[in-house]
């Protein structure tokens, strides 16, 4: 969905921007100027900003994550998925070049894990991916995520993305790496 960039541009710049131009948004995010303002819209009705003269300001970027997490589908963002039994560590060595998200993002990030997890996340190229991991059809363990050109800017997971992508995730030690990430999170979005 290209209004999510919108949300990570927002999310990962507010700190360091007093006041965002939908024009510098709509090229940041390679995204039309219509549908920045259709996005900003929806977020002023929200109460997530305050529109100014010459644009707007964030006054409760939490909030923004927060709906953002709420319409996300990374399940249709799954582009290919498949089960290897190697060793989950052993997974993210033979991972090509991409952006690890949930949590081996969450690893790479803060270096620790609140739990074990038994599957691997990454924004990457599908045929790489499928030419180390061919298509299995035991229950998948690796889950390779459409990425798109705003994400590839990032070296690593954007703590936004990480926990809207941990956020759709449906499991019991998904919640945990969540809850860990709002208490690393405490006081940035405020």
């Amino acid at each position: 969905m290209k209004k999510e960039r919108i949300f990570r541009e927002i999310l990962e710049n507010f700190k360091k921007k007093k006041i965002f131009f939908q024009n510098e948004l709509s090229k940041n995010c390679n995204i039309s100027i219509g549908l920045v303002n259709k996005t900003i819209k929806t977020l002023e009705q929200l109460g997530c900003i305050q529109i100014k003269q010459r644009g707007f300001i964030i006054i409760n970027p939490k909030k923004i994550l927060l709906y953002w997490a709420s319409i996300r589908n990374l399940n249709k963002d799954i582009i290919y998925q498949t089960f290897s039994d190697k060793s989950i560590i052993e997974i993210e060595k033979s991972m090509p070049q991409g952006i690890f998200t949930a949590y081996s993002g969450f690893k790479y990030k803060f270096k620790n894990i609140p739990s074990d997890y038994s599957e691997v996340f990454i924004y990457a190229d599908k045929e790489e991916i499928e030419k180390r991991f061919p298509k299995n059809n035991k229950k998948p363990n690796i889950f390779v995520l459409k990425s798109d050109e705003h994400l590839k800017k990032f070296k690593q997971i954007p703590l936004s993305q990480l926990y809207v992508d941990l956020w759709n995730i449906n499991t019991w030690y998904a919640q945990e790496f969540l809850k860990s990430l709002e208490e690393k999170m405490h006081g940035i979005l405020e």
